[in-house]
C-alpha cells in the first residue's frame, strides 16, 4: 500500500496566509482560481473568512480550486500535470490512501504550523478523458474543477471514502511544537520506508524529526504490509473522523 501525504490548501504563495482554525475546526482554504472553476467562496460558505484572513485581498466572490471535494462520507480529488506523473511513477492507485496537509494558523496564538486535515481511501482511479457521459455530467454537477475545462493529458480523479477532518486533534499536527515550519515531528517508521522528495540523509534527524522540502504537492511513501505503517494510518483515519 501506498500512502500520499499531500500538500493542499492555502499558504505562503497560494493565498499568502495560513488556513484558520475556527471554533477548533480546521478549515482548509481552497487556493484562488482563474480558469477551470465555478465556484465561488461565498458558494462555500467560506466569503466572510476568506474577506478577514485575507484583509480583503481576496474577495468572497473570487473563485476557487474546491479539490479535494468532501461530499457527505466521499472524497473526490482531482490531479493532473507534474504531480500526477510522479504520482503515476510511484503508482498510486486503488487501494492506497491520501492524507491531505496545509498550512494552518493556531487559533489562539496564531502560530503557522503544517496539519493533516482529511483523508482519502482510493476506491477508483480514473482518467478524466475516460469518464462515462453519466460520471461525467454527476461531476460537473458538483462543478468539480478538474472536469471544467482542464485539457491536460493526464487529468486523473481519484474517489473513495473520505472527510474532513471535524477537529484540530494535537496527533494531526505535523510541524514540532515551537518550532521551524518545516521541522516535522514523523513516526519511526517512515524513516526506513523513506519518502519521496525526502532522500538526503541530512533531512532525517535525530528523535524523528523530518525537515521537508520547501515545495511539492504529493510526497509518497510506499508501506508495504508494515503493520505498523498500517496502524499509524488508520490511526490518523480515526483522529480525522473523531
Amino acid at each position: 500500500m501506498k500512502l500520499v501525504l499531500s500538500r493542499k490548501g492555502f499558504d505562503s504563495a497560494a493565498g499568502k496566509v495560513p488556513s484558520p482554525i475556527i471554533s477548533g475546526r480546521p478549515v482548509s482554504m481552497p487556493i484562488p482560481a482563474t480558469r477551470s472553476s465555478q465556484t465561488t467562496y461565498d458558494d462555500l460558505g467560506l466569503g466572510d473568512v476568506v474577506e478577514r484572513i485575507t484583509a480583503r485581498a481576496i474577495g468572497r466572490d473570487h473563485l476557487c480550486h474546491h479539490d479535494p471535494m468532501f461530499v457527505g462520507e466521499r472524497c473526490i480529488f482531482g490531479q493532473c500535470g507534474t504531480a500526477q506523473s510522479h504520482l503515476d511513477n510511484q503508482r498510486v492507485g486503488v487501494s492506497d490512501v491520501f492524507l491531505f496537509f496545509g498550512l494552518f494558523a493556531d487559533e489562539v496564538a496564531g502560530e503557522r504550523h503544517h496539519r493533516i486535515f482529511g483523508y482519502l481511501r482510493v476506491e477508483t482511479k480514473q482518467l478524466v478523458a475516460d469518464l462515462g457521459e453519466a460520471e461525467r455530467f454527476e461531476l460537473e454537477e458538483l462543478r468539480h474543477p478538474h472536469v471544467l475545462g482542464n485539457s491536460v493529458v493526464n487529468n486523473t480523479l481519484y474517489r473513495g471514502e473520505g472527510a474532513a477532518a471535524r477537529g484540530a486533534h494535537p496527533e494531526l499536527r505535523l510541524t514540532i511544537e515551537n518550532g521551524p515550519l518545516s521541522h516535522w515531528k514523523v513516526p519511526s517508521w517512515l524513516r526506513a520506508r523513506g519518502l519521496t522528495y525526502h532522500s538526503e540523509p541530512r533531512r532525517w534527524r535525530d528523535g524523528d524529526l523530518l525537515e521537508t522540502v520547501g515545495r511539492g504537492q504529493e510526497f509518497v511513501t510506499d508501506v508495504g504490509d508494515d503493520p505498523v505503517a498500517h496502524a499509524w494510518i488508520e490511526k490518523m483515519i480515526g483522529l480525522v473522523r473523531q
